[in-house]
């Protein structure tokens, strides 16, 4: 089982316990904003267990159905985890007109207040441990995670200062605004999520700065040839594919134009990790004298 699974297999775990957490606190207190948050935390787990299953199936090897992989199926776990989010945001919403026509004391206490404190805590550990490893595993399912917790942690600590605020004043629509205030934070996450995941999926083109890095790494390890241009660059999941088109001089054996190429791909997977690098070598009367000039 890779580190990824593992991961996702541990969010499973926390999200669970996470949920008990938050239904605990929500059924002491009777909280509308408690149960936005507990609400919240139902679309955890079904995030983690879609993304659990995203970042097994996207481990396999390629195939003859699928020569260049699997890795895009994390994408669509993060697509699905958007969508849930805003599902989720729209029940808050419903339960926050309720509550607002219908107001409800709260009983807030200390346990209450402990075990809703416990919850965010655990979720704020984790979100740390998804955003490290899944920047290392470059995971888009894991980071989509993360990026769901943080706002968790983020609504969890605005739920609980208004649930705080209600109790103590008497103020009792302070606690259906709180749990609005989460609806309208997990739905701009949602957005986000979606987003980023639908570029991955549409083989959006990386950042400037990537490919200023790559073309940097071209440029410091094709001694021998003339130019590198026309070069693109996409992602999918763990895996980078780049291609380019590398000119030499005419005169240049075949042997040697492989050599540069194979120094160039050990270079460029050294700087990415996983890759799939195509190189297309061309004689030196198709130069464009543009891109990365090597001499």
């Amino acid at each position: 089982m890779s580190n990824a699974v593992h991961i996702a297999a541990g969010s499973v775990l926390v999200a669970v316990l996470v949920l008990a957490l938050k239904l605990g606190a929500w059924w002491m207190t009777g909280s509308v904003a408690l149960f936005a948050d507990a609400l919240e935390s139902v679309v955890n787990v079904a995030a983690a267990l879609a993304a659990l299953a995203a970042v097994r199936f996207s481990a396999r090897p390629a195939d003859a159905n699928h020569p260049y992989g699997h890795h895009k199926a994390e994408y669509f776990s993060a697509v699905l985890e958007g969508a849930l989010i805003l599902v989720a945001a729209f029940i808050i919403l419903h339960e926050c007109w309720a509550a607002l026509n219908n107001p409800r004391s709260i009983e807030l206490t200390a346990t209450a207040l402990l075990v809703a404190g416990l919850a965010t805590a655990c979720n704020a550990a984790w979100c740390w441990v998804l955003f490290r490893r899944g920047r290392a595993l470059r995971s888009p399912a894991l980071l989509a995670d993360g990026k769901h917790l943080l706002s968790d942690v983020v609504t969890s600590g605005g739920v609980l200062l208004g649930i705080t605020l209600a109790a103590m004043t008497g103020l009792g629509w302070l606690d259906p605004l709180m749990a609005a205030l989460t609806a309208g934070n997990i739905l701009f996450s949602g957005v986000g999520l979606m987003r980023e995941s639908f570029a991955g999926l549409m083989d959006e083109a990386p950042p400037p700065q990537t490919l200023a890095r790559i073309r940097g790494v071209v440029a410091a390890n094709a001694e021998g040839a003339i130019e590198a241009h026309d070069l693109r660059m996409r992602q999918a999941g763990r895996n980078s594919f780049i291609e380019f088109h590398l000119v030499v001089p005419a005169a240049m054996t075949v042997a040697d134009a492989h050599v540069i190429c194979d120094r160039l791909e050990a270079a460029l997977r050294a700087d990415l990790g996983e890759a799939v690098i195509t190189i297309h070598v061309e004689p030196e009367g198709k130069a464009k004298h543009s891109g990365v000039l090597v001499l």
